[in-house]
């Protein structure tokens, strides 16, 4: 990921807007970080089965699910202005359950659920930055899924005891070329919901 200009300018969601239609961008703590190039076919495939398997299970749910390009905005409350927020992503897949979170522009605000597909060109910032800002603002569950491994690692939040706030680490679920049997990925989140990663690569 390429610093937009200066990475010493910090960037606010007014700025963000008036970048080109046809570029994606993401702020992090006011950073600026190009979404370039267009994601794989491969993660295009993942990203559109793990959206319609979400959605079929939420469909007589409260909780909504949305698809990347989606701005959800994690700004530290509490806050002036939308204009002024330095922290925007676009997350493969969000689902949030409180639905005043839900804005004409995006998200508000942390969703419950969070699913990022690595690619080469994503995966550092996926697994570093992305990991930690989805940790101090309050995401309950953060899925990575790893087209190239064929595995899917899922974290929770951790609401009690000395790493209360902090991430667990995160229950791997396996290929089955690893000879391991249980290859369901399964949410607490969204209790019920399960994917079975043998079918998904």
């Amino acid at each position: 990921m390429i610093p937009l200009k200066k990475s010493d300018h910090r960037y606010t969601y007014k700025e963000y807007c008036s970048w080109p239609d046809d570029e994606r961008w993401e702020l992090i703590d006011g950073v600026a970080y190009n979404m370039s190039p267009a994601p794989t076919s491969n993660h295009q495939r993942l990203s559109f089965e793990l959206a319609r398997q979400i959605g079929n299970f939420l469909e007589s749910r409260q909780c909504k699910a949305f698809s990347a390009p989606f701005d959800v905005f994690l700004p530290v409350f509490p806050i002036k202005s939308e204009n002024e927020i330095d922290t925007v992503v676009q997350p493969d897949i969000s689902v949030i359950c409180d639905k005043s979170k839900i804005i004409e522009k995006g998200c508000l605000g942390a969703p419950d659920l969070i699913i990022e597909i690595l690619s080469p060109s994503t995966s550092k910032r996926d697994l570093n930055e992305k990991f930690g800002l989805y940790e101090r603002s309050g995401v309950k569950e953060y899925w990575v899924v790893d087209p190239g491994n064929k595995y899917i690692r899922v974290f929770h939040l951790q609401t009690e005891g000395k790493n209360s706030g902090k991430y667990d680490e995160g229950e791997l679920v396996p290929p089955a070329e690893w000879g391991e049997e249980n290859t369901i990925a399964e949410s607490v989140v969204l209790e019920g919901f399960k994917v079975d990663i043998k079918k998904l690569f």
